[in-house]
């Protein structure tokens, strides 16, 4: 039998490779970023366009690298971060297997200019396909740039799984925040197609994250500092009020690195508990110190996840740190049965000075001078002995004169002296054997709510149970849907105008998609970088709901917004129409449940949602008269 194994070619082993570490113009970035962080740079420059899939381009000021190390660096699995397995147990740099330039050199054209500042010259490099086209001595400057363009060009197939420029970008600006927050003394610039989208200098944890994520940031952190044998807690957690439906801004970090952990998000969230709704999920950024010997990083190919020795201790001491930040800043309510409220100053008396109280006495007095008698004691009214209990109902029904005697208002019942006349009610004896009232609306339709959820409607054959918050959603759907494309919408002017702070990526993302919200009804007096004033809103929506209507239309775009065209339209719609319906638990009375379904029928297509659930459900006779079989 012929020999059937046999060894793969560099090229195809590095494209496999490629696989695992590059699955989208985020993961280049994220290696390139990593390595010039491991080359102990303080300012580092990032520039993409075409959200990564033209260029990718590092730039940084640290070591940089020889002649050798500049051929070597592209090699499979060549590394100056580790030289024994036993290494793999205590890293304390970032990327160490090796792969990451191999892997991206594999699937693109890669440009690599680099110096070490004792060279006189450096070393310009360039590779197509993991084929090296030229190596030639250059005059630049120390460290190290690399260029990545056209990612995928080998590789059309997975080129045509790559989503939206925009969407492309959302996930290289994640990547790049990732970075940036776990070192803040270092000096970070991105720009995108030439514009600048962030410029950090260096500073502390807090001002990044302020920087980051717009200056209003700075007052819903709540600080979070401990230190054990095990572990070392730092950096800020979100106040409750200002938790979010989607999950922004969570951020764990491990010795600098950036994991993901749904069992750490527990243990925060549950500190959280009774601060917050069922809904909403709570924001930090909380930096992690432990001992390397202590984590396994090399369990997953993106080195997001670890493992923990102890993740039961780790646990309990997350979320007690992070209840006590919160009672700490008089975040959490706190019930102390002890304190006398009596003791507490009043604030309008907490200026002043106190006054000598002062004591008036009367000289004349003597208790012993007069002695009260009991029979000079004059008592107001006289009780008659013969009086009966009918003389206690005279003169109710024409009123009567507390001022006159009630001898003179008895004997002339039919005096009215100015006093509003009241009469007695007698409760009926009459009983009725109806245990409901058999009240029909004017159009003869009866309508039910149940659990402030479902509206039930009789049929000539049956029954009609429709989900409300479906039901509104694509009412408003369709309405919204025609204002954008007609271009016809109502709007109501604010008498103030509504100021609401965004960070400088969403505000774009609001900007690009500024027209059709005008069309909704929306008028954007002004757009400036983390701010966004509206003076007049839609018919339609509150002005209480203007903020969480933009959170969430911010939050679809980032996961998945269309390039243009009817498509973004139709995601605009839906988004605003799923923020703006009646939620479940709203009650409604007769007049709305009706009006919400003859709305319903008036749609083109009332059987489905805009997500594509069904709206009502119908129950005929003969269903019911199975279940009594």
């Amino acid at each position: 039998m012929a020999d059937i194994i046999q060894l793969l070619p560099d090229h195809v082993a590095n494209q496999i490779a490629a696989g695992e570490v590059v699955q989208r113009p985020a993961s280049v970035v994220k290696e390139l970023l990593e390595n010039a962080i491991d080359a102990k740079a303080t300012s580092i420059t990032l520039i993409i366009k075409d959200a990564g899939k033209t260029l990718v381009q590092v730039t940084d000021n640290g070591s940089g690298m020889s002649i050798t190390d500049a051929r070597l660096s592209f090699e499979r699995h060549a590394t100056s971060k580790i030289k024994s397995a036993e290494d793999l147990f205590n890293l304390h740099t970032k990327g160490f297997r090796g792969e990451a330039l191999a892997s991206i050199a594999a699937i693109a054209h890669v440009e690599l200019k680099t110096k070490t500042e004792n060279s006189e010259i450096g070393t310009h490099l360039t590779i197509e396909g993991s084929k090296v086209t030229s190596q030639d001595p250059a005059v630049v400057p120390k460290g190290t740039t690399i260029s990545v363009k056209n990612l995928f060009y080998n590789i059309p197939a997975r080129r045509n799984f790559l989503k939206s420029n925009p969407v492309e970008t959302r996930h290289i600006i994640d990547e790049f925040h990732r970075v940036a927050l776990a070192h803040p003394s270092v000096a970070f610039q991105m720009l995108h197609n030439g514009s600048d989208v962030f410029n950090l200098p260096a500073s502390n944890s807090r001002q990044r994250i302020v920087n980051i994520f717009g200056s209003k940031t700075n007052e819903k952190l709540v600080p979070v500092s401990e230190e054990t044998e095990i572990i070392k807690i730092e950096g800020f957690v979100m106040k409750p009020e200002y938790s979010k439906k989607s999950r922004g801004e969570q951020f764990f970090f491990v010795n600098d690195r950036f994991i993901k952990s749904p069992y750490l998000h527990h243990a925060v969230s549950s500190a959280f508990e009774g601060l917050m709704k069922n809904d909403v999920h709570p924001g930090y950024f909380l930096f992690l110190e432990v001992d390397p010997h202590s984590i396994d990083i090399n369990i997953h190919p993106t080195k997001t996840e670890i493992k923990f020795d102890d993740e039961h201790a780790i646990y309990a001491m997350l979320r007690a740190t992070v209840k006590h930040s919160l009672g700490q800043f008089n975040i959490a309510p706190v019930l102390d049965f002890e304190r006398d409220k009596g003791f507490d100053t009043p604030y309008e008396y907490s200026k002043k000075s106190p006054t000598a109280p002062s004591i008036e006495i009367d000289s004349d007095f003597n208790p012993f001078k007069e002695k009260a008698k009991q029979g000079n004691i004059k008592f107001p009214f006289k009780r008659e002995q013969n009086q009966s209990w009918e003389s206690l109902y005279v003169g109710l029904k024409d009123g009567f004169d507390a001022a006159k005697p009630l001898e003179d208002q008895t004997s002339n019942p039919s005096t009215s002296l100015g006093i509003n006349s009241f009469e007695m009610e007698f409760e009926s004896e009459e009983v009725t054997g109806n245990l409901f009232e058999n009240k029909e609306t004017e159009t003869g339709q009866v309508t039910f709510q149940l659990q402030n959820k479902y509206i039930v409607s009789p049929l000539k054959n049956g029954m009609m149970i429709v989900h409300q918050n479906l039901a509104h959603q694509r009412i408003l759907y369709e309405e919204l849907l025609k204002n954008i494309t007609v271009k016809e919408a109502v709007s109501q002017q604010l008498l103030f105008p509504l100021q609401l702070h965004f960070s400088k990526p969403d505000v774009e993302i609001i900007e690009k998609v500024r027209e059709q919200l005008e069309h909704t009804g929306f008028i954007f007096s002004e757009l400036k970088e983390e701010t966004v004033e509206i003076s007049g809103i839609p018919v339609l929506i509150l002005e209480s709901h203007v903020v969480n209507l933009l959170n969430q239309l911010v939050h679809d775009i980032k996961e998945d917004v269309p390039d243009s065209g009817f498509s973004q339209n139709d995601m605009l719609a839906k988004s605003m129409a799923a923020s703006m319906a009646i939620k479940t638990g709203v009650l409604l009375n007769r007049e709305e449940r009706e009006h919400l379904i003859n709305q319903l029928f008036a749609c083109k297509e009332p059987t489905v949602s805009p997500t594509n659930k069904p709206v009502f459900t119908t129950l005929e006779m003969s269903d019911l008269d199975k279940k009594f079989m």
